[in-house]
């Protein structure tokens, strides 16, 4: 499986403020980043996987918005996880 428990923790451990920190919008976003990283690499195979394009669509959605909310509490963590994880809007 591409994403297991561990790599889980070593995404919040990175991007959260601990490796139990699920909640933080900072280590949300960063798992989004890595799933539709995945999803991305596998509709470049399979074109016609529709419904895995529908799925990325909905997690670009989910990040976005947290990425919004964000912007509107604290805009330096909004520039520093943009930078790096290197997503432009």
């Amino acid at each position: 499986m591409y994403l297991d428990a561990e790599k889980k923790k070593e995404i919040f451990a990175q991007y959260g403020k601990s490796n139990t920190d699920t909640g933080s919008p900072e280590a949300q976003i960063a798992l989004f980043s890595y799933r539709i990283a995945h999803l991305t690499e596998h509709l470049k195979s399979n074109k016609k996987d529709y419904n895995t394009e529908r799925a990325l669509k909905i997690l670009v959605g989910k990040r976005r918005r947290l990425l919004d909310y964000l912007i509107e509490t604290d805009i330096e963590r909004y520039r520093a996880i943009i930078k790096e994880l290197g997503i432009r809007k």
